[in-house]
C-alpha cells in the first residue's frame, strides 16, 4: 500500500519492483531469459538502499506489514525467473 510508505527508499523500491515485474514478465513471455535477468538486476540498488535506510520491523504494525509485503513482491518478481534458493553458496 503506497500510502503507508514513509521513506523515499520504500517508494523507490516499489517503483523499481513495478518496472522489473513488467519487463521481466514480458521477457519471459518472449522466452528471453537474459532480458528477464537484466530487468531483475535493476532491483539491486533499490533493494540495497531499502535495507540501508528502512527499518522493516517498524513498531507500527501496518507499516511493518506493508514493508514485508513489499519485500514479498521482490521475492515474487525474482521467483518468476528462477528458483534462486537452489543456488549453493
Amino acid at each position: 500500500e503506497p500510502t503507508l510508505f514513509r521513506e523515499g527508499a520504500e517508494k523507490a523500491l516499489f517503483a523499481a519492483v513495478n518496472q522489473a515485474e513488467k519487463e521481466a514478465g514480458e521477457a519471459i513471455q518472449n522466452q528471453d531469459f537474459s532480458a528477464a535477468m537484466l530487468a531483475l538486476s535493476a532491483l539491486r540498488e533499490p533493494v540495497d538502499s531499502f535495507f540501508e535506510r528502512v527499518l522493516v520491523n517498524d513498531e507500527d504494525q501496518a507499516v511493518r506489514a506493508n514493508r514485508l509485503a513489499l519485500l514479498a513482491r521482490v521475492r515474487a518478481a525474482t521467483d518468476q525467473v528462477a528458483d534462486f534458493s537452489k543456488i549453493a553458496g
